[in-house]
């Protein structure tokens, strides 16, 4: 059979598993429901008060519950169903809305309310990011799992360019309106995951209780060297790749736009990331998996050299497209090895750490971004953060060696209990 007509039965395949076109609707519901209620909560925010402040302040309060309560929720997740899991987040998101909303229409929404029920959305976030992780792979046979990721990763995408959109459209119609629709949307992901019935039933966990059993996610990266390897190579990408939160700087003095400039800016690299978690639900990365990660993050440290001296608005753009569509290829590798080579009941955990390691170093990339700006200038520093990708890159191949040798996604084995000798 030629490539074309393998990509195109395997896509129909993956669109014959009905499991996961039922999880991939609900992540679609949810992805753009969230978008839409940080549009909305932005702009009402910023018209209460006025502040600025207050809208970092409004992210700190997403935030900070990731990071309180995502070891607690990858226990949750191993120990209880997690479509039950993934069904209580959806009410809780749902009555959070809700309350938005209601407080919106009666016009008794306060500042201090505004914070505590997207405290509430961020806690529930906490425990639905690892839950869904780990149900995927009970989903669809294990040599289809790269290509569910793929399609999972072009439905979160998808929403980033859809879903800010939309929620600034509606919330012409008012704030609850807005409210309101991510309600129904929340409703909707959790009716969708009732109805999803998976293919091998969740294992039961590790005997270990308490702040061991939370621990065991950490444990176990720790002694799986091909794990630890693209989990930390992907971490340190980010950290040093922070070009993104220097935009409104470039935009405005060295590529001399406006608004407009500063937006499409900003879509690109979600752009280059639909573009390729497209590409890759169709066409499967096949042989080498472990060297294409390598090569995919060489290129995205490349292409933020490339931003970072380009003073020619065409090719910042075209240089941000490379550097989403490069990160999509490592983020499907990372994940699809994070679930293949954890057994199902410490997926939870495993997700848990994985999703902790990113929803901080993403906040910490752009700080060190900041403060490397302050200390060296914007330019240099955005240049030598892609320097430092390509560094960690060379020292990752080889402390790594597992990782770099890498070769089909779709061969990998489940490992025992037993953890495996570091190869380094």
């Amino acid at each position: 059979m030629s490539p074309v007509g393998e990509a195109r039965s395997g896509e129909d395949a993956l669109r014959h598993q009905r499991p996961f076109v039922l999880y991939w609707l609900a992540r679609v519901s949810t992805a753009l429901a969230h978008q839409m209620i940080t549009v909305g909560v932005g702009w009402q925010m910023y018209a209460l008060t006025g502040s600025a402040l207050d809208l970092g302040l409004v992210g700190l309060a997403q935030f900070v519950p990731s990071v309180l309560l995502l070891l607690l929720a990858g226990h949750v997740a191993d120990r209880h169903d997690r479509r039950r899991v993934l069904q209580m987040c959806a009410v809780a998101e749902a009555l959070a809305a809700l309350t938005l909303g209601a407080g919106s229409a009666l016009g008794m929404l306060t500042p201090r309310a505004i914070f505590a029920l997207v405290f509430l959305v961020g806690a529930a976030r906490a425990f639905r990011t690892p839950t869904m992780q780990a149900l995927l792979p009970s989903l669809v046979p294990e040599s289809m799992l790269a290509r569910a990721i793929a399609a999972n990763t072009t439905a979160s995408q998808a929403a980033s360019v859809a879903g800010p959109a939309i929620g600034g459209i509606v919330y012409i119609a008012g704030p609850a309106v807005v409210y309101g629709a991510c309600a129904a949307l929340f409703v909707a992901a959790g009716a969708l995951i009732h109805f999803v019935r998976p293919r091998r039933l969740q294992q039961r966990p590790s005997p270990s209780t308490g702040l061991a059993s939370m621990l065991d996610g950490i444990r176990f990266i720790r002694h799986r060297p091909v794990v630890l390897g693209a989990i930390s190579l992907d971490l340190f990408a980010v950290l040093l790749g922070g070009a993104t939160a220097l935009l409104p700087i470039y935009a405005r003095d060295l590529l001399h736009t406006g608004p407009w400039g500063l937006g499409l800016l900003r879509s690109a690299t979600a752009v280059g990331a639909l573009g390729m978690a497209l590409w890759l639900a169709h066409h499967p990365l096949g042989a080498r998996a472990g060297r294409k990660m390598f090569v995919a993050v060489a290129v995205f440290g490349a292409a933020t050299i490339v931003f970072g001296v380009s003073r020619s608005f065409a090719l910042s753009l075209a240089a941000l497209v490379v550097l989403g569509a490069a990160d999509v290829v490592s983020v499907v590798v990372r994940h699809t090895l994070v679930q293949l080579e954890t057994p199902d009941h410490m997926r939870g955990r495993v997700s848990a750490v994985n999703a902790l390691f990113f929803g901080t170093s993403n906040q910490l990339g752009e700080f060190e971004s900041g403060v490397m700006a302050a200390w060296l200038g914007v330019v240099p520093s955005v240049v030598v953060g892609g320097l430092g990708t390509l560094v960690v890159v060379m020292l990752w191949i080889k402390l790594f060696p597992d990782l770099a040798g890498f070769d089909r996604l779709e061969s990998v084995a489940i490992v025992s209990e037993t953890p495996r000798r570091s190869a380094r």
